[in-house]
């Protein structure tokens, strides 16, 4: 699939990425929503490049995961698996966001009562993201 460029708020850490597909989706866990503000809206991508790293903070969220964002605007930008070179992009720091679609949620059962989505999407609660990723078991993402 071809490759997708992002940027922080400020600009000061720019990235580009080969697409794993172009699908969206949304975490509802605690970690994730006191990080982003909100649900997490991830992007699946791999072969990352950055440009600005010296402005990349990475933050370990847990014993398997780490989480990217800008030093100088805060900005969320991504969440990793220590396992893995795929990368888990923000679809909100995307320089284009066109042809993606909004396809599945995660950790469903935390969301807050507040909000939903109109989209109809694949769900997934904590115990059925953990079954499918056994090694994860025990922990936040």
């Amino acid at each position: 699939m071809p490759g997708r460029t992002g940027q922080c708020l400020c600009g000061a850490v720019h990235y580009s990425a080969e697409w794993v597909r172009d699908e969206v989706g949304a975490c509802h866990c605690g970690q994730c929503r006191r990080w982003a503000g909100g649900p997490f809206l991830p992007v699946a991508t791999k072969g990352v490049h950055f440009e600005g790293e010296e402005n990349l903070g990475r933050y370990r969220s847990s014993d398997w995961a780490e989480r990217g964002f800008c030093k100088k605007c805060g900005s969320s930008l991504f969440y990793r698996r220590l396992d893995s070179d795929a990368y888990m992009m923000s679809a909100g720091c995307l320089d284009d966001q066109s042809g993606l679609e909004f396809a599945r949620q995660v950790f469903i059962d935390e969301k807050p009562d507040w909000y939903d989505f109109a989209q109809k999407t694949e769900t997934y609660t904590g115990a059925d993201f953990f079954a499918r990723n056994p090694q994860r078991k025990g922990g936040e993402s």
